[in-house]
């Protein structure tokens, strides 16, 4: 058997916003963005050069998803975006006005920091030293 995981998903005020926020800071690559209806869409971006696993943004609609806006890590790293240069990408994304909370820091299993992303959910970027 064979399974794997294809795509996240992360809540979002504003498809628009998103995609410009994870293509122009993070880098990342649009793959889709198909009208469902009036208010939905299927928007996915994924990291340059990844095939395994994107990320679906789903417009928040009820309250209740409104207000997970921005916690869906409940204040603990929701994401991991592993990279295999810490230092060019840091650097690319602190340019591109992204918030670290963080110095980058050594640690056994790599190098890392942590960010937001423009909604407040928190990421690792990591280099593995593996």
């Amino acid at each position: 058997m064979y399974q794997r995981i294809a795509s996240v998903t992360v809540l979002v005020k504003d498809y628009d916003e998103a995609i410009q926020f994870y293509t122009q800071s993070l880098g990342f690559e649009l793959v889709a963005d198909e009208v469902i209806s009036a208010e939905q869409r299927w928007v996915q971006v994924r990291p340059k050069g990844a095939t395994e696993c994107g990320i679906v943004f789903i417009k928040a609609q009820t309250e209740q998803e409104k207000a997970a806006v921005g916690k869906q890590g409940a204040g603990q790293v929701l994401m991991i975006l592993q990279t295999d240069n810490f230092t060019r990408d840091y650097e690319y994304m602190k340019q591109k006005g992204v918030k670290f909370l963080e110095k980058p820091r050594s640690e056994v299993y790599g190098k890392v920091v942590i960010f937001k992303d423009l909604y407040g959910n928190l990421f690792d970027l990591l280099e593995p030293s593996v």
